[in-house]
Formats: C-alpha cells, structure tokens, sequence
C-alpha cells in the first residue's frame, strides 16, 4: 500500500512538472546542452549538472556587480579560453556550484556533524577550482600555442625573403598549424580581413598575455610599417630554438623519475628469472644425488 501511496505520489510530481514546463515554455534538457556547447570552442557537449547549475547561474548573474578592470581581464581571459560565458555568468557559476555542494551540509548535520566541515572544505576547494577554470584552460592554450612559436617564427623568417604579405604568410602557415593555433590564426585571420592589420594583430597579442607571442606580434606590426624584419626574426628565431631547447630538456628531465619505476620492476623480473632457473638446477642437482 505504502508503494502505491508513493509511486502516485511520483507519478503525479511528473505529471504536474511536465504541465508546468509545457505552460512556462522551459526547454528541453537536450535543447539546454546544446545552448550551452554552442558558445564553447570544445566540441564535447556540457554535463547535465552543468546545465541544471547553468540555469541558476543566470538567474543570479545580473545581481554581480564587479569593477572595470576585473570585468576586462575576466571577458578576455573567457574569450580567450573558449568559454561561451559573460563575467557575470561565470562567476555566478561559481557561486551556485559552491552553493549546491554546501547543501550537503544539512543531511550531515543530522547523520554526522563532523563530517559538515568536510562538506565545507570540499564546498570552498570547488569554488577556487571553477573560479581559476577559466586561466587553468588559457594556461593550457597557451602552453600550446608557444610550443609552435619557433616554428611559426622560422617560417615568417624563410617568407620574408620572397614576400611582404603578413596575411599570406599567417594563411600559409595555418595550413600545417595544430589545431589550437590554427583556431586562433582563423579568428585573426578573419580580424584582420575586416579591419586594420596592425589592430588585428594587437587584439591578438591582448587575448593571451604571452610574452612571446608579444614578440612575433612586434616583429609583424613592424613588418607592416615598413620595417625590414628579416635580421629580427632571425634573432628572434635563434631565441625562440634556444628557450624550445630549454623546454625539451625540462620535460626530459621529468621523465627520467618515471623511468625509473619501470626499470626497478624490470630489473626485479630479471632477478627472480635469474634465481628460478639457480634454485631449479639445483633441485635437480640434488634429486640426481639421491
């Protein structure tokens, strides 16, 4: 009877949410994804918690109030790291995500109180990972896009010798740039089509904050003011084969660590094949005995 009770219960609930949504025009789950991965340059959809949280998010959005300058540096850092989102959203994002772990703070208060703390502790680790999200994926970017810096540099040094063309040579080389640095070299490509060159090339050089990308972003704007360049890009070109190297032998020297764990159980396998075939001959040895 009580299963009953509570399967009418449920099945009621439903009814009356799906009346509700139909009235309020609410979209469909599907329909939330798919607004919400439209913005982003990943091509995996949003998780379902995203969306549910995403809704709230903004709601509270327009009742976030920051200053000038923080709201310049968050839209560039969020355009930049390919997140469809305002300041505001993002932030507000943040908050609510807080907010939802921290509810589980009232079923601990009354099962286990000193496991509230762990809640809140967990509640506060989540909010400073959603609010560094947005630089942890520009980092990540970044890292990138300079790895292909030097190739990039290499390749405008070579062109320069037949050709003025900044366009051309962006053009030329996106063609064989990964998939990161070609996205971007399509959005400044279409900038600067539609614009001036030199402010496309600034707006560029703005989205990352890279110091070497600033660099080669120097050398093009001289390259169109009429500059040779050729003599700078070849500096710049040894520079940039110098920090390359430096960076090859950094993660070189991470991986010798990991080596060395393989290598250990490598040499213990050797060690124990080596002393099965001894304690085997000898077995033998002395059943031959007797």
């Amino acid at each position: 009877m009580e299963f009953l009770l509570i399967l009418c219960g449920a099945s009621l609930a439903l009814g009356l949410f799906f009346i509700a949504a139909d009235l309020f025009k609410l979209p469909r789950l599907a329909t939330q994804k798919a607004l919400l991965s439209a913005g982003r340059q990943e091509k995996k959809q949003a998780r379902t918690t995203d969306v549910l949280l995403m809704g709230w998010a903004v709601k509270l959005a327009p009742h976030i109030h920051m200053d000038e300058y923080k709201y310049s540096r968050l839209k560039n850092t969020l355009n930049a790291a390919g997140l469809g989102m305002t300041p505001e959203e993002y932030t507000a994002f943040a908050i609510v995500k807080t907010a939802a772990v921290m509810l589980g703070v009232i079923p601990c208060l009354f099962l286990f109180p000193l496991l509230a703390l762990v809640v809140i502790l967990l509640a506060v680790m989540v909010y400073f990972k959603e609010i560094r999200r947005a630089d942890e994926k520009l980092s990540g970017k970044r890292d990138e896009i300079e790895s292909e810096l030097p190739r990039f540099v290499a390749t405008i040094t070579q062109e320069l010798a037949n050709s003025r063309d900044v366009l051309s040579m962006v053009e030329h080389y996106k063609q064989n740039a990964g998939a990161t640095f070609a996205a971007e070299l399509d959005i400044l490509t279409a900038d600067m089509r539609s614009g001036s060159y030199e402010a496309a090339l600034t707006r560029f050089e703005a989205r990352f904050n890279s110091p070497l990308l600033s660099d080669v972003v120097r050398g093009l704007i001289g390259v169109l003011r009429g500059d040779d360049g050729v003599h700078y890009f070849q500096m710049l070109a040894h520079d940039m084969k110098q920090l390359e190297l430096q960076r090859l032998k950094a993660k070189a020297m991470k991986i010798p660590p990991k080596i060395r764990v393989f290598s250990f159980i490598l040499l213990m396998c050797f060690l124990v094949t080596y002393l099965a075939i001894i304690i085997f001959q000898i077995l033998n040895s002395l059943s031959g005995m007797f």
